[in-house]
């Protein structure tokens, strides 16, 4: 996992650019990672540089665009390492919406869990 780690750490600071313009980071992160119809930053990204980070270590991602397809890949831990992917969910636990990232670590009191993604 120390890898993917370093893979996601060296794409700190990529966001999303306001307006017409596109990062043209995360456009490369959807196609390298098979989504080669996606040709904006507008997109919910998340998933899509967690697939690329995956296939640059020669690992198996969701192949998906939704973050809670991660909920279908690999296999579910009790006790999370960093590196490992963590998703959230919003509105509900029941909805398709979420977030995915990789796991980082905990907060000192275990309140909030850290992750890294896009």
């Amino acid at each position: 996992m120390d890898k993917l780690i370093q893979t996601a750490v060296g794409e700190l600071g990529q966001k999303e650019i306001s307006g017409s313009q596109h990062n043209v980071n995360i456009v490369k992160y959807a196609h390298e990672a098979g989504f080669t119809w996606i040709n904006d930053d507008e997109t919910p990204w998340c998933s899509i540089f967690l697939n690329w980070c995956a296939i640059k270590n020669g690992l198996k991602g969701s192949n998906k665009l939704n973050a809670r397809s991660w909920l279908n890949a690999g296999q579910a831990v009790e006790s999370p390492e960093p590196g490992d992917v963590v998703v959230f969910w919003r509105n509900s636990l029941a909805s398709w919406e979420g977030h995915v990232g990789l796991f980082m670590g905990y907060s000192r009191d275990g309140g909030r869990i850290y992750s890294l993604g896009g």
